[in-house]
């Protein structure tokens, strides 16, 4: 039988492996690099705090980590697509930052049980919250895209050109279209192509009707014509997309109220339950059946969630 710990002793070994963390990152994988004093004379080298070099490093190291390992998750792409302007390293760092906060707090309410589901709740909850904001700011853009058309056909009309078309767009518009455009304008400032900037911006957006307003583009460049009466054609066909996306949206939004009652049902139920009589949450964290029991219905939900995910989601 082992003698119960106090919690200070799990939370002192947390910090413990935190700092074993932070050195081995400043001292074995600590980078090579020039001091600013040597690489630019003319500034004034500011002095910081050995906590603040020592985050810097570890940002440092871990976007390094990164980028060797190309896209993913957590990638410098993903993150713009979420309109966040941090390197992959901040962000790995604040996950963390949080996620020890949510053991720690998990082990000193409940227990081990808790202070273990929170370590894989964590992270969790982190990718989905950055899937969201990314969702969110693909939502946004969908909306600006025909207004945005409009100024480009109402630039063209006044007698610019394409470029400085899309420069207006981006003065007059409001993020994230304003950022996208603004992009596309710095990159064609420095010699690359802008179709392939434009292209660019329909991948990062997946928005389908951004990629057929880079073809048509394209198009208008090797064959001529009037590129503003073009444009207007295209808006007049994202509209009538959009009128439709917004009719299915509509119908199916009784299939995700009715998705999201479910799935919160038994959460709710458990957590109702417990408040009333904390004997039926001993029961599933302190016997084997119980843990069983918690597992088998996360598989459930999840298959559940899956399956009205994909009801709930048309495709035209």
């Amino acid at each position: 039988m082992l003698p119960e710990l106090s919690p200070l002793v799990f939370v002192a070994g947390l910090l413990l492996v935190y700092a074993a963390l932070a050195i081995t990152v400043s001292l074995v994988l600590k980078s090579r690099e020039i001091e600013l004093s040597r690489r630019r004379p003319d500034v004034a080298e500011v002095h910081s705090s050995n906590l603040t070099r020592l985050t810097d490093q570890a940002v440092q190291t871990l976007n390094k980590g990164v980028r060797s390992t190309g896209s993913g998750v957590l990638s410098r792409g993903r993150l713009e697509e979420a309109g966040l302007k941090k390197q992959p390293g901040d962000y790995l760092l604040i996950a963390g930052a949080v996620t020890f906060v949510c053991v720690v707090l998990g082990f000193l309410v409940s227990g081990p049980v808790v202070a273990a589901l929170m370590l894989i709740l964590a992270p969790i909850g982190l990718i989905l919250c950055l899937n969201l904001l990314v969702a969110r700011r693909r939502k946004k853009f969908d909306d600006q895209v025909p207004d945005t058309l409009q100024m480009f056909a109402g630039g063209l009309r006044a007698g610019h050109s394409l470029l400085r078309s899309v420069d207006a767009a981006a003065q007059e518009s409001d993020a994230p279209m304003t950022e996208e455009l603004n992009r596309v304008v710095n990159e064609t400032r420095i010699g690359r192509d802008l179709g392939d900037s434009l292209t660019d911006v329909a991948t990062r957006t997946a928005n389908e009707d951004f990629g057929a307003i880079a073809r048509a583009i394209d198009i208008h460049r090797e064959v001529g014509g009037d590129l503003a009466q073009v444009l207007d054609h295209v808006g007049e066909t994202i509209r009538d997309r959009n009128q439709i996306r917004g009719q299915i949206r509509a119908l199916s939004a009784e299939g995700k109220m009715s998705a999201i009652v479910l799935m919160a049902l038994p959460i709710v139920m458990f957590i109702g339950l417990t408040a009333f009589n904390p004997l039926y949450q001993q029961v599933f964290l302190s016997t084997l059946t119980g843990y069983a029991m918690i597992a088998a219905a996360l598989v459930l939900l999840a298959g559940g969630g899956f399956w009205l995910s994909r009801i709930i989601k048309p495709k035209f």
